[in-house]
């Protein structure tokens, strides 16, 4: 039988827990000793009262994706009336008004288009760079890295490689959902496997790109599936080299789940409720020892669940969102521009400072 208090002072002391034991906390631990363990190793990773945030901008580099996951309306199969793909101008237009807006960073996110390789990743991120050299390029992920190295037939750090020399600066946790294979073959199916995503992490992490990890959480998984995707991840960022960002922060949402094949078709709801989500917010603060950022997912939980979630753990906002297109399709609905994010932290008793991707502090 595990023992509460002997896993609240392991988790106190930055020991890593074992999958069953994260999962009986998670199941066990009454919700103000969770909340308190996860706010008292928030102050050990990030002292003080400051909570960070950011302003960028998500653009879709194309909605034509053959990845089939079953939790996205936003994608359309090749060929599709609806399929696009973003031109320079529209680039043009999406950078300008966020830099009206004080941002300096695109999330790009790709698809896994049948048609798009190296060379075109390539010639965008160089075109952009050279139209606006100050922009910072976070953009594809482990998906769509592993996708453009089956086309192309290189290595993961060969692509890397040359994204990074074409101006790519941060690689995202996109496509993570969860990252057990059982969980992917059943909700996105012509995705990466889990170790691909976390080798491209890996690959990531040796040629010192920043990156950030994900879950998508509340549909088929089981809670000690959620800890063994946290596992993995801890592990995975024990083997970046010494002085590499790695994952810079944890990022889990709840699935949204309006007009999805898994709610139409399967008869998978998200039922995560406010209590679930501040549960996911403290153990992956627990469970995640050698991650220094928990960020609290306000898209998807709205603003109210988010300022809880800062006393539970996170220490992060993430970012305005000035677009976003894939999790909305699903029913996220939630918005804030600059200043309902400042005064959404300040109401929640803490001090707004805005950052970069590397989270350096950037003064307004």
């Amino acid at each position: 039988m595990m023992n509460l208090n002997y896993l609240y002072n392991k988790a106190l002391q930055l020991e890593p827990l074992s999958i069953d034991e994260g999962a009986y906390l998670f199941r066990n631990a009454p919700m103000e000793d969770l909340m308190h363990i996860g706010f008292q190793l928030r102050q050990k990773h990030v002292p003080g009262n400051i909570v960070t945030w950011m302003i960028d901008r998500n653009v879709n580099i194309t909605n034509v994706c053959v990845a089939r996951c079953k939790f996205c309306n936003f994608h359309r199969i090749p060929g599709h009336p609806e399929s696009y793909i973003t031109t320079l101008e529209q680039y043009r237009e999406k950078i300008e008004s966020m830099m009206a807006l004080g941002g300096y960073q695109l999330l790009l996110q790709g698809g896994l288009h049948p048609k798009l390789g190296l060379t075109y990743y390539k010639e965008l991120f160089s075109a952009l760079k050279s139209m606006y050299p100050m922009i910072k390029l976070h953009a594809l992920g482990p998906a769509e890295i592993v996708h453009i190295s089956k086309m192309g037939k290189m290595s993961y750090s060969d692509v890397l490689t040359e994204l990074k020399t074409s101006g790519l600066e941060s690689l995202p946790g996109a496509g993570a959902e969860i990252l057990v294979d059982r969980v992917r073959k059943a909700i996105s199916p012509g995705k990466c496997s889990s170790q691909e995503w976390l080798d491209v992490m890996h690959e990531a992490h040796k040629l010192n790109l920043v990156t950030s990890a994900t879950m998508m959480f509340g549909h088929i998984e089981t809670i000690e599936e959620r800890m063994e995707h946290m596992v993995k991840l801890r592990e995975t960022q024990a083997k970046k080299p010494e002085g590499t960002y790695g994952f810079t922060a944890f990022i889990a949402w709840p699935f949204q789940d309006d007009g999805t094949v898994l709610q139409k078709k399967m008869g998978i709801n998200n039922f995560t409720d406010c209590s679930e989500y501040l549960r996911m917010i403290a153990i992956s603060r627990i469970m995640l020892t050698n991650i220094t950022n928990i960020q609290a997912s306000w898209l998807t939980v709205g603003k109210g669940t988010a300022q809880l979630a800062l006393h539970a753990g996170a220490n992060d906002m993430g970012s305005i969102m000035i677009e976003e297109n894939v999790v909305s399709a699903a029913g996220a609905t939630h918005w804030l521009d600059s200043e309902s994010m400042k005064n959404t932290i300040i109401d929640a008793r803490f001090t707004p400072q805005l950052r970069d991707q590397k989270y350096s502090l950037i003064n307004e």
